[in-house]
């Protein structure tokens, strides 16, 4: 039997006006601990974007997304957060923040292949 490990993961959601708390889901971010993985996918519907706020910087949600990303990578990009372990990377990103992208709750699951789990849940939470 192949080996399951459990992993937690968060919905990422745009919010263009956070006043309005009007908000729709953009990525995931996914920690799994037994295999020292985490990682981010994203993918921005601009059309969903411009229903909610039709002068949205579009251009800085994607930057703030890719931010996500690169956090989870742990390259330069992630700066500080670059030394950091992956589950420290993972927790602070779903710190609550009121910011155009913000975290959702965590979940967990079972996975034999976290990379994967994360297309999965990209495709259907948020695709």
């Amino acid at each position: 039997m192949t080996r399951r490990d459990v992993f937690e993961y968060a919905v990422l959601r745009v919010v263009p006006r956070v006043e309005r708390g009007e908000c729709f889901n953009a990525g995931v971010l996914v920690y799994c601990r037994a295999r020292s993985f985490v990682a981010a996918r994203t993918h921005l519907d601009e059309h969903k974007l411009a229903a909610l706020d039709p002068q949205a910087d579009v251009v800085g949600v994607r930057a703030a997304l890719r931010a996500v990303e690169g956090v989870c990578d742990g390259g330069d990009a992630a700066g500080q957060a670059s030394g950091d372990d992956p589950g420290r990377r993972f927790r602070w990103l779903i710190a609550p923040r009121s910011t155009v992208v913000q975290p959702g709750a965590v979940h967990s699951g079972l996975t034999t292949d976290p990379a994967a789990e994360a297309e999965r849940l990209l495709d259907l939470l948020v695709r």
